[in-house]
């Protein structure tokens, strides 16, 4: 009995201990924070909460950042190979504002420019064939968050490339009538890309347009003459450039010039004179004798191409040295001394085609002349041959920009040229043409 007793007494030992550390509060206590937990779950989650584990949360955070580059995109891709240089970079932002991108390659870095959103950002000229690029892109999205994202590619090595070369030469000088003509060592069927990869900048301000004649030979020439005394500057961002399908251009193109004192020679066949405009002003008014019928000098306006004293020329009949010649065509006709046409001069055309001058006014002429100086001729029976020298002067405003494969127009600064539409150039084309060459032939200024 006394067993039994210990035994009763320990479990009402036991039983009040446990009433001390777990009494009737501490349960209610217990039971109103489990009932809330289970509220807060029943309104987030349809079934039981999952346990927040470290390895959770690591995976969240990266699909999140991951989610936020995606709103950054940048093309090409990274490890991208083969990229197609002219096809360039763009970065766009799809949610927020693009803050900076850098592209390098070795120690060289790549221009750009955004859209005014900040939403789009593209590289100015075509990348370099055979090359490494990267591109780091930072941008803040819409909820505020910084975010980054970059590639790395490589460009394509062409199977074939095309050449570019210049006419002009380095701080050579020429006449206010000189284009910039570019040729090319193949066809160029990606014409528009060219002209756009193509800057001109200039000391006084221009307005002109590009001029394809053919696939090989491209011109840009001013609307008017060029201002005297000019410098002018090309650069032809031309390496990367897709010149027709799969034909790269591997170099750029540059160049400087000038353009000097303002030269200009109108020639009629009909009054058998010659105006000398130099400066701006008439210079000298000279009688010549042009070609005889059947050997007419034709219309035009050309430019002098180069110029020798003495020059020997040979023809049907003739086999002369002549002094201070100047020429204008591909075909031999020149301004050049004609002593033995003098009595002719101002009344007769009696040449096999050429201007003859009298020695005096032909050293005169000689003296002031370089390449690129406007000669118009007027009142032949025939007009020129195009290509017959440089004859883009033949054509009017209208069909200058028509030879242009954006068809646009040109405003050059000394900052640079921009493509703008014909309808907002101001400039205006000179209006006093003189008659004779089809089409159009303008008159010296």
């Amino acid at each position: 009995m006394r067993q039994i007793d210990r035994a009763d007494s320990r479990r009402h030992i036991r039983a009040s201990r446990q009433g001390r550390s777990a009494g009737p509060g501490r349960w209610l206590a217990i039971t109103a924070v489990t009932g809330a937990a289970g509220l807060l779950a029943a309104a987030c989650s349809s079934g039981p909460p999952a346990p927040t584990t470290p390895a959770a949360s690591h995976s969240a955070a990266k699909a999140s950042a991951a989610a936020a580059r995606a709103q950054l995109h940048i093309s090409p891709g990274d490890g991208h190979h083969n990229v197609n240089p002219s096809k360039g970079i763009k970065v766009t932002s799809a949610s927020g504002k693009i803050q900076s991108v850098t592209v390098t390659s070795g120690h060289q870095t790549v221009s750009g420019s955004f859209n005014g959103a900040h939403t789009v950002w593209r590289n100015q000229w075509a990348l370099q064939p055979s090359r490494n690029y990267t591109v780091q892109a930072t941008a803040v999205n819409s909820s505020g968050t910084r975010v980054t994202s970059t590639s790395s590619f490589h460009t394509l090595t062409p199977g074939a490339s095309d050449v570019a070369m210049i006419f002009e030469g380095y701080k050579q000088s020429y006449g206010v009538a000189m284009p910039i003509r570019i040729t090319f060592s193949s066809p160029v069927t990606n014409k528009a890309a060219v002209e756009k990869a193509l800057q001109v900048s200039s000391s006084k301000p221009v307005t002109g347009a590009w001029y394809w004649d053919g696939n090989q030979t491209l011109y840009f020439r001013t609307m008017n003459y060029w201002p005297a005394n000019t410098t002018v500057s090309f650069d032809g961002h031309l390496n990367g450039v897709e010149a027709s399908p799969g034909v790269f251009f591997t170099a750029d193109l540059t160049q400087t010039f000038d353009i000097g004192p303002s030269l200009v020679v109108v020639a009629s066949t009909k009054t058998h004179y010659l105006n000398v405009f130099y400066k701006g002003k008439l210079w000298g008014h000279w009688p010549i004798s042009t070609g005889r019928p059947g050997l007419d000098t034709v219309d035009g306006t050309y430019i002098t191409l180069e110029k020798g004293n003495p020059v020997r020329m040979v023809g049907n009949g003739y086999n002369e040295l002549v002094n201070d010649a100047v020429r204008f065509t591909y075909s031999g006709d020149y301004l050049h001394s004609a002593p033995w046409s003098v009595g002719n001069q101002g009344n007769t055309n009696v040449s096999h085609g050429c201007v003859n001058l009298s020695p005096q006014h032909a050293a005169m002429y000689y003296s002031l002349a370089t390449p690129g100086d406007p000669v118009t001729i007027t009142g032949s029976p025939h007009t020129g041959k195009w290509g017959d020298g440089f004859t883009v002067w033949f054509l009017s405003w209208k069909q200058l920009l028509k030879g242009s494969a954006l068809g646009q127009a040109v405003q050059v600064t000394s900052s640079g040229s921009t493509f703008v539409s014909p309808s907002s150039v101001t400039q205006t084309p000179d209006t006093s043409r003189l008659g004779g060459a089809k089409p159009d032939n303008y008159a010296a200024q």
